[in-house]
């Protein structure tokens, strides 16, 4: 579609029923950001009236369940949300992408050049450049193409801005140049190859998978290239539960370490086995060696490999427990997660903080405000960013006013699950 027949279609219910799946009940309320965007497109670039233009999405994501456990290749909980990236995009004739992000300078990246660059390790070039290249390896015809972005998705919120922008970009290749042949998990692993080899983050495949897949599911990495992905038929709402995340006012900025020394100290422990991953590796052989282990690996090491094989073992039965409807035993389950993740993953603090423990205190204010109720956990990473809190609805108007009154103004975000993951949208 043109530029003007978007313009004349945003005010037309098929509109409205397109956005649906991804927003609910706040379809309506996302049209201005749509408005919004194809300005923010046709301000940055110099496009005509009759130029084709797509639009894109890719969800946010919440973990629900396994911390940590995905680059392990276990299993993990996970589910999209309704805070996203959209996309507004064309084909160009000068074999170069150029990505503007609002609020932040244009990434140009020449297709003719697609290798890996040092100097680009943690930028959002690399995340452009390696996604673009995996499709290329692939066999897609890549040409070049300009695209505006704008987001609702917190940045170090941890519903992982960085994965929903991998899944974006992925989706505009795979719509504008590759037929859509690419499907959501495949465009999940060239998210997760980007991050690992062009931005080098050790990161699992959890984040890509759940924006780009969608829904509420269980994802079993037991085979990274074939995981295995069940969608459950969960509502919160129905269950008289909001799902919130908390910002614990914690930066990510140089924390890269902090995340790289679990899989590193966890690689230790499966290197005594011959092993790569914990997943190779029974609970039982672990702890008939377990003396040996902590000789060779160090007490972290094991503790955190201690929390793989309990939060791992956790996600089927959390999952079990919402496929039957016993919210009392998911609830439970919640919790013991975030105290395995304190206890023993050791991903709260990071290493020598004292003066600083911002996701320690948002923890202490979510276990002050919900007493013996509901449950919350550590989300994501670690180290910073968020807290996740299953709030019952009839405590929600206080415990948002108590969140503000203890960790300040805008730290807790109401969160609804999203039906679809990484979309073209059509209408």
């Amino acid at each position: 579609m043109t530029l003007q027949e978007w313009r004349n279609v945003f005010g037309e219910p098929r509109f409205l029923k397109a956005l649906e799946p991804l927003y609910g009940k706040k379809a309506c309320e996302n049209v201005p950001r749509y408005e919004k965007l194809l300005r923010f497109y046709e301000d940055s670039f110099c496009v005509q009236e009759d130029m084709e233009v797509c639009l894109f999405s890719a969800p946010g994501r919440t973990e629900i369940g396994g911390n940590h456990t995905d680059h392990q290749h276990g299993r993990v909980l996970a589910a999209s949300v309704d805070m996203d990236m959209i996309a507004a995009a064309s084909v160009t004739e000068d074999g170069v992408i150029r990505i503007l992000s609002e609020g932040y300078p244009v990434c140009t990246i020449p297709i003719g050049n697609l290798e890996v660059k040092e100097e680009e390790k943690n930028s959002t070039a690399a995340l452009i450049r390696g996604v673009a290249a995996s499709f290329v390896s692939r066999g897609c015809d890549l040409k070049g193409f300009q695209a505006a972005v704008t987001s609702s998705v917190l940045p170090g919120s941890g519903i992982s801005s960085s994965a929903a922008f991998e899944v974006l970009v992925g989706n505009i290749i795979n719509g504008l140049f590759f037929a859509g042949k690419a499907s959501a998990v495949e465009i999940a692993q060239i998210g997760q190859y980007a991050e690992n080899v062009y931005f080098g983050k050790p990161s699992g495949l959890m984040d890509q998978m759940a924006s780009s897949v969608g829904n509420i599911l269980t994802i079993d990495f037991a085979d990274p290239v074939h995981p295995e992905v069940t969608k459950l038929d969960v509502d919160f709402e129905k269950a008289d539960l909001a799902l919130c995340i908390i910002d614990s006012g914690a930066d990510h900025a140089d924390l890269t370490d902090e995340y790289a020394a679990i899989p590193a100290e966890l690689k230790k422990v499966c290197h005594l086995f011959g092993k790569e991953v914990l997943r190779d590796i029974p609970e039982e052989q672990f702890f008939d060696r377990f003396s040996e282990v902590r000789e060779a690996a160090g007490d972290r090491a094991v503790l955190r490999a201690v929390h793989f094989y309990q939060d791992n073992a956790r996600v089927e039965r959390q999952a079990k427990a919402l496929s039957q409807g016993v919210l009392s035993q998911f609830l439970k389950l919640v919790r013991e997660s975030g105290f395995s993740s304190y206890m023993y993953l050791q991903n709260i603090v990071p290493c020598g903080a004292k003066e600083h423990q911002e996701m320690g205190v948002a923890l202490a204010v979510c276990d002050k405000l919900l007493g013996e109720r509901g449950a919350f956990r550590v989300h994501g990473g670690g180290f910073a960013g968020t807290v996740q809190a299953f709030v019952p609805t009839d405590m929600l108007g206080d415990f948002l006013k108590g969140i503000e009154a203890l960790l300040g103004e805008g730290r807790a975000h109401v969160l609804q699950i999203r039906s679809v993951g990484g979309v073209q949208i059509c209408v």
